[in-house]
Formats: C-alpha cells, sequence, structure tokens
C-alpha cells in the first residue's frame, strides 16, 4: 500500500493544479519508501519504477475515460491514410516461428552467411523479432556464429543440421524472400483502399488527362462511370484514344496504395508485387540514425495501378500460375490490379473466346469476389476489387450478350475529332515536336488528304504525320517546317495501305 504522502503525489500527476507538475515529479524522484533502508540502491530504484509504472496506469485509464485506445495496424479510419503497421510479435504477422525459420534456413542456403540485420532485412521483418529466433536457432545448433557484428549482432552461417533442413525446406519451396502476409490482413487492405470509398470529381478528371484533347461531353459521359468503381465499355474507331483514356482513368483515384509483397496460403507462396506491373513508390528517409515510420516492410507502396493486357490474354493468365521448379505461385493479372484498373485491350481479339473469359469474370464482376484454384487443390475467395475496363474496336452487342452487357451498365463511345479538334491537336502537338504552327499548312492538309477523299479524322494522326514530317526532315539535314511538299509525303507514306 502506497503512504499518504505518495497518493497526494500521484492525485497532483493526474490531476494537477496550475505550476505543480514539476514539483510533483521533483517529489516523485526523491521519495524513498520508510521502510526500505537508504543505503540499499537497488531496492529503490525497483521501488521508484514500479511508482512510475502505477502513475502510466493512473494517467491513460480512470473511471471517467475508460482504457486508453490502442492502435489497429490494419483498420484506419480512411483509405488515403491506410498503412500496414510493423508486428509486434509473429502471432500479430500471422506467421509461425517454423515459417520464418524455413526462410532464413533457406536465405543462408543460398547466401552463406549473413548477420542478424541482414537476415531480418530479407525477411522483412523487425530484427527484435529476428535476433531471439537467430538465438534460439543457435541453441538447437540449426545455425552457428561465424564471427560478431555491431550493435549487438552477430555474423550466422549454417551447422550441419541446419543445412539438412533448409535443403528439405527448399524441396517444397525456394522461395526465401519477405515474409508472407496473410490472406484476411490483405482483404482489411484492399477494403480499405478500394476505389469504391473514392468520387473522383470533375477537377480530378481534368487533371488526370491534362495531357489529353477530351471534350466536356466525353467528360460528362466518363465521370459518372468512373464513379462507379465497376467497369466499362469503350468502343469506337481504333487510332481515337481509348487505350489512352484507360490508361489515365485511374490517375482520377488516389495516388498510391499499398500491396503485399506476397501472400502465404497454409505453407503455399503467392507473388503479389510484380515488378513489371506495379512502379514502387518508397517512403521518404527518415531522418537520424533510427527509422521511426515504422512500417511493416513486408508491404509496398506502389502507384495505384493500371494494368493492360491484350491479344496475349489467355486463362492461365486468369489463375494462379505454380513454377513447379520453384514452388512459388505468381499471382493472376486481376488480383494485381485491385485497387486499381485492368484494361482490356483490344477486346474480342485475344486467343480466348470472348464467352470464355466472360464466363470466368461474369460472377466476380457482380460479387466483387473470386475465386482461386492453388496447386494443392484449395481454393481461397479473394477480392475482386478493381476498375474493369474493356477497349474495342468492335460493336459491344456483336461480342457479348444482354446478361454480360447488365453487369457493366457504362458503354461509351469514343467518336472521331470534330475538325476544330483536329486543328487543335496540331496546333497543341507542333511546338513539342519543333515545329512552328503553320495554318495554311494544315487547312491545305484537310482539304486535300481529308474532305476531298472524305477521309475520317482520327485522334492520334496529328502526332503520326509529324512524326513523319519529323524523321523526313531530319534524313534530308533541313529545317523542322510544315510545308505542302512534306506533308504530301507524310500522307503517301502513312496512308499507303490503309486507305
Amino acid at each position: 500500500m502506497a503512504s499518504t504522502a505518495d497518493e497526494n503525489i500521484l492525485a497532483r500527476l493526474i490531476r494537477p493544479d496550475a505550476g505543480q507538475t514539476q514539483e510533483a515529479w521533483a517529489a516523485v524522484a526523491a521519495t524513498r519508501p520508510a521502510h526500505e533502508p537508504e543505503s540499499d540502491a537497488h531496492a529503490d530504484d525497483d521501488k521508484l519504477n514500479s511508482l512510475l509504472a502505477r502513475i502510466k496506469n493512473l494517467t491513460t485509464t480512470g473511471p471517467e475515460n475508460g482504457p486508453a485506445p490502442t492502435a489497429d495496424a490494419h483498420a484506419p479510419a480512411h483509405a488515403k491514410e491506410w498503412m500496414p503497421l510493423e508486428p509486434a510479435s509473429f502471432r500479430d504477422a500471422g506467421l509461425t516461428e517454423t515459417e520464418v525459420e524455413s526462410l532464413i534456413l533457406k536465405f543462408l542456403l543460398t547466401r552463406g552467411e549473413a548477420t542478424g540485420r541482414d537476415i531480418a532485412e530479407q525477411v522483412r521483418l523487425p530484427f527484435v523479432l529476428i535476433d531471439p529466433l537467430l538465438r534460439q536457432m543457435k541453441f538447437e545448433q540449426l545455425v552457428a556464429y561465424r564471427g560478431t557484428a555491431p550493435m549487438n549482432d552477430y555474423v550466422y552461417q549454417l551447422a550441419d543440421l541446419g543445412r539438412e533442413r533448409g535443403r528439405r525446406y527448399a524441396e517444397h519451396c525456394t522461395y526465401c524472400g519477405s515474409a508472407p502476409v496473410r490472406l484476411g490482413d490483405y482483404i482489411v487492405s484492399v477494403k480499405a483502399q478500394s476505389l469504391d470509398g473514392q468520387h473522383p470529381s470533375l477537377e480530378n478528371l481534368k487533371q488526370a488527362f491534362h495531357d489529353l484533347l477530351i471534350n466536356p461531353q466525353m467528360f460528362a459521359r466518363l465521370g459518372p462511370a468512373i464513379n462507379s468503381g465497376r467497369g466499362m465499355f469503350l468502343y469506337g474507331c481504333p487510332g481515337n484514344g481509348k487505350t489512352s483514356i484507360a490508361e489515365r482513368v485511374t490517375r482520377a483515384f488516389g495516388q498510391y496504395i499499398w500491396i503485399p509483397r506476397c501472400l502465404g496460403f497454409d505453407g503455399e507462396i503467392m507473388r503479389v508485387f510484380d515488378p513489371m506491373n506495379h512502379v514502387e513508390a518508397p517512403l521518404e528517409k527518415s531522418e537520424g540514425l533510427l527509422d521511426k515510420s515504422k512500417i511493416d516492410r513486408r508491404w509496398v507502396r506502389i502507384v495505384r495501378p493500371t494494368i493492360v493486357v491484350g491479344g496475349e490474354l489467355t486463362m492461365d493468365n486468369l489463375e494462379a500460375s505454380f513454377n513447379s521448379a520453384t514452388g512459388i505461385c505468381e499471382s493472376p493479372v486481376q488480383l494485381k490490379s485491385n485497387c486499381g484498373t485492368l484494361v482490356i485491350d483490344d477486346f474480342g481479339r485475344q486467343k480466348i473466346r470472348t464467352d470464355e473469359l466472360l464466363n470466368r469474370w461474369i460472377v466476380p464482376l457482380e460479387k466483387r469476389f473470386d475465386f482461386l484454384n492453388l496447386p494443392s487443390g484449395k481454393k481461397v475467395q479473394v477480392p475482386f476489387d478493381q476498375l474493369v475496363i474493356f477497349s474495342t474496336n468492335l460493336q459491344p452487342k456483336d461480342l457479348v450478350d444482354d446478361a454480360f452487357l447488365r453487369r457493366i451498365p457504362y458503354k461509351i463511345e469514343v467518336p472521331n475529332p470534330s475538325e476544330d479538334e483536329f486543328r487543335r491537336l496540331f496546333k497543341i502537338l507542333a511546338p513539342k515536336m519543333g515545329f512552328e504552327y503553320n495554318e495554311p499548312a494544315v487547312t491545305y492538309l484537310i482539304e486535300d488528304h481529308y474532305k476531298a477523299v472524305k477521309r475520317p479524322f482520327r485522334f492520334c494522326q496529328p502526332r503520326d504525320l509529324l512524326l513523319q514530317v519529323r524523321n523526313y526532315c531530319m534524313f534530308q539535314q533541313c529545317p523542322l517546317e510544315l510545308s505542302r511538299e512534306k506533308i504530301d509525303f507524310a500522307v503517301a507514306n502513312y496512308f499507303a495501305v490503309m486507305d
């Protein structure tokens, strides 16, 4: 039991009067229990630590306010603020010591030797969790000390028993990178960063499409479709920018998201982060020697993804692909595009039939989740949360039936540019390519090479024709200028087999 003097000091710390806080803390530091001998320094320290701990408990809990809130690493309030926080234990990370031990042994089997901090960096877990496990592995004669390292660390190498066990682990799966993230945490992250929670405005769209010439009517049609966060058909003649529009849709949403480097399914490893399709956007390094960000390094921050697949798309790309040599699964394109945009370009020209593709996605598009078949035979449910854009030069009604069209509520035609838009494109692009804009030359092009032969305008043609003239001038080593002769040459080349 605390003395009356101690209780008075505690009361002043919990509800201090003006100017008394420093005096109260000074009194705590000077307090010595009366029943303890003054010469016992260790006992004094223990009593002081106990008293300070009681003060901390009293100041963070109480009958009026209740217990202090605890931080939830996977449930932030807003999608833009969501970030994965560093786990405090293997259990918090959804891992077992055996799983981490497997990664460490396989890494040392490949590397030969490494410090404890190098191992922690390899598996992307805090050193405070890896260090006790390495000491336990040393006690079990799985690893041995090769030497010492700075900051109370050691250089580790495999012992004979560890080498044998590491080879057995590698026979099942050679993966020895970042520790996997559990599926439940990934589902929470997708929900927190989903497109459904964001509603881009007209200003957001204008900023996303600032480098394209988009008329107000097109914005009026694109806006609601993008806000739906579901899917749309973009159709129209080739060369009018359907793919360019689809690739820029993602810019209207939040700029960055967090994805796991890999997922774990009962011992199976599935890669999610793909440098070919994802652009990493690391956080700024904190100042000083210590990293205070406390971010779970098993996750990586990327630019919100836009994944484009075209005629090369097959049914295998829509399932988890298993590499029998390494024992590692690669996630399908729809999983990699979660919280972003998936563009099916040249829809109708894939190697697979359109009805096969649509039957595969007809339920995910409506239910917003998908099922993946794992190599072990297990089927898992994963989020299907992206804006799916089908871009095609064909009429949607000629490709799919009414049941599927109902699940893609927005069908947007990308029309040919008007003559005024065609001229504006020349005026915008000419200076960027080193030309001085020549109104009479553009008028000659329109009158003689378009209207006279009833050739339709396309959004891509000003850029393509200017490139033709530019390359001609560079070859002839003459000034970059638009003239009738050079325009005739460009048109003859560009439309040689297109008319």
